[in-house]
């Protein structure tokens, strides 16, 4: 984690299909710790997300400063749907100029589109993601581990027994992805290989991983395992490294591309300078309170000595069933 900071109690709350976060303002209550970040986000023992954005506090007309963390505890780059969810409580709480506005995340800025909401409370968000990039070393992927046509061989246990050789296409969208690109991903496979992938020595920081089917007529489908989180079922960042790892392997062209998520679809546009527009809805869920009786337990927890403090369970959402 970076420099620490503080937050406010009161949150919003809002998914982008289903892919959901919760947005929090600095401010001078609990401290943002690895724990309570864990705890806010599990699905039974705190309000339940995918991610936490904090909003900075920020000179007036300056653009609004993101910080951004996985249900394990652990900071991160950039999410796409955290940046669209955080535009929308930006204008429900008028901290924007125009419709369309800035913020810094990670020390990038991008642009937001905001309109709406329509009656059922949606609305619809573009984001501005810059460029995407291809690693061939460090911080995102390891020396030497590229190969010809821009893939990283993976020797993995197989699911049946037995080794397999995956081959990923390293993409960066401001954060780490590893794209596998082939007909018939099932979700056994997903399961088994996305937590391999995530975590394998290639990637030096983890990566997100995209299970990605063969595009086909402007439409590419994918399943997801984001690094500390798990099955997704949408992601912003990794709708928009499908599609460039897609046109980078000469299996689709640039520009619209409709990609199809287990939580619903997104648009990404994709410009010959490899620059990159997202959009999607994003739907409010709730605005809420962490209780003095949370933050109070989760003070005591975090005085506890190391070796006596409470497992919370693995975070993230419950078991598909």
């Amino acid at each position: 984690m970076h420099e620490s900071i503080r937050i406010v109690p009161r949150f919003f709350k809002a998914h982008g299909h289903g892919n959901d976060y919760l947005v929090f303002e600095q401010g001078d209550g609990p401290l943002v710790t690895p724990l309570l970040i864990r705890r806010i986000c599990h699905p039974h023992r705190g309000p339940g997300a995918d991610g936490v954005v904090v909003v900075e506090s920020a000179r007036p007309g300056s653009p609004a400063m993101l910080r951004m963390f996985n249900p394990d505890g652990r900071e991160f780059e950039r999410s796409g749907n955290g940046l669209r969810i955080a535009g929308v409580y930006l204008t429900r709480v008028g901290r924007r100029g125009a419709e369309r506005f800035p913020v810094e995340v990670a020390r990038d800025e991008v642009w937001l589109e905001v309109s709406g909401p329509d009656g059922e409370g949606v609305w619809d968000v573009t984001a501005d993601m810059g460029r995407v990039e291809f690693p061939d070393g460090p911080p995102f992927l390891a020396p030497g581990r590229l190969q010809g046509g821009g893939t990283v061989p993976l020797r993995l246990s197989a699911p049946a027994g037995g080794d397999a050789v995956v081959q990923v296409m390293p993409v960066s969208v401001g954060n780490p992805h590893a794209v596998a690109i082939r007909e018939g991903w099932g979700r056994r496979e997903v399961e088994h290989y996305g937590p391999l992938i995530a975590a394998h020595p290639a990637f030096p920081r983890g990566t997100n991983v995209q299970f990605a089917e063969l595009p086909v007529g402007g439409r590419i489908a994918i399943r997801i395992w984001e690094r500390g989180v798990g099955a997704t079922s949408a992601s912003g960042t990794s709708a928009c490294a499908a599609v460039a790892a897609a046109v980078k392997s000469g299996l689709a062209s640039a520009g619209r591309t409709t990609v199809l998520m287990e939580g619903g679809n997104m648009d990404v546009d994709l410009g010959a300078d490899w620059s990159v527009r997202l959009r999607g809805p994003v739907e409010e869920v709730c605005t809420g309170e962490l209780t003095r009786a949370f933050l109070r337990a989760h003070a005591n927890q975090q005085n506890e000595p190391d070796g006596q403090k409470k497992d919370i369970g693995r975070p993230g959402r419950p078991e598909r069933r």
